[in-house]
C-alpha cells in the first residue's frame, strides 16, 4: 500500500482477523527480529511484544531460534503482481529458498497473481524509512523536519534509509514516543481497488503472505477509500 498507517486502518475496518491472538503476535515477532537485523529498537519492540501479553517465553524463544538459525539465513526481495493487478514487494529470509519460493508461488497462485522476475515491480515503488509515533503535533513536525523528516502520514514521519537510526535517536531525545519503525517500500502510484469485496481478497492475500514464517514485509501497491 501507499503507506503502513492506513494499511492499519483498513486491516482495522476489515475486522476479526487483526483482533486473533496469533496474528498479534506474528505481528510482535516480526517487530522484534526486525529491531534485532536493524540493530536498535529491539528493547522497544519486546515493550510492544508484553503490551499485547506475548510471554515471555515465546519472546526469548524468538531470540534463541533466530540466533541458532542466522549463520544460514538468506535474504530475499521477491516480486510481482497479487489480486487485481496490484504491484507486491515481498521481503523474505530463510534458510531454504526453494521451499519459500514454493509457499509464495502458491499463495500467488491461489489469488490468480503471478510472481515475476527481479526488478519486475521495484520500479513503482521507493524505499524510505518510516517512524510511527504515538502523537505529533504541526510545532513537534518542525522539528522533526529539522532532524531530517522528509515527509509526514499522519503520525508516520517519512526519513531517508540511511538516517533512520540517527532519526529515531534524535526524535526520542525530542521526547516523542516511537511506536515502530523500519524501513518500507511505498507505492509511487497505487492503484485503487473497486470495493469492499476486492479490498477484502488482497487483505486476505496479503495476510497469508505474513502469516509465513519467513516472510518479514509485504509491501502492495493499492490503495481504498
Amino acid at each position: 500500500m501507499s503507506g503502513h498507517s492506513k494499511w492499519a486502518n483498513i486491516k482495522n475496518r476489515k475486522g476479526a482477523q487483526d483482533k486473533k491472538r496469533s496474528a498479534i503476535f506474528t505481528r510482535a515477532s516480526k517487530d522484534i527480529l526486525t529491531a534485532i537485523r536493524l540493530g536498535s529498537g529491539l528493547k522497544a519492540a519486546i515493550d510492544k511484544a508484553r503490551e499485547v501479553n506475548m510471554p515471555k517465553e515465546n519472546i526469548e524463544r524468538l531470540i534463541t531460534r533466530f540466533e541458532e538459525r542466522k549463520a544460514n539465513l538468506v535474504s530475499m526481495i521477491l516480486e510481482g503482481y497479487g489480486p487485481f493487478g496490484v504491484p507486491v514487494i515481498i521481503e523474505a529470509e530463510t534458510d531454504n529458498k526453494n521451499r519459500t519460493l514454493s509457499e509464495i508461488k502458491l499463495i500467488f497462485r491461489n489469488y490468480e497473481g503471478t510472481l515475476g522476475e527481479s526488478n519486475s515491480v521495484s520500479f513503482q515503488f521507493r524505499r524510505i524509512g518510516e517512524v510511527e509515533f504515538e502523537e505529533i503535533d504541526e510545532e513537534k513536525q518542525l522539528e522533526l523536519i529539522d532532524i531530517g523528516a522528509q515527509d509526514f502520514d499522519e503520525n508516520m514521519a517519512l526519513v531517508e534509509v540511511e538516517k533512520l537510526n540517527d532519526f529515531v535517536k534524535k526524535s526520542e531525545e525530542l521526547g516523542l514516543k516511537v511506536v515502530r519503525f523500519g524501513i518500507v517500500y511505498r507505492a509511487i502510484s497505487p492503484i485503487l481497488l473497486k470495493s469492499e469485496e476486492e479490498l477484502n481478497k488482497m487483505m486476505d492475500f496479503i495476510e497469508e503472505l505474513e502469516a509465513s514464517d519467513d516472510v518479514l514485509g509485504v509491501f502492495a501497491g493499492f490503495d481504498y477509500n
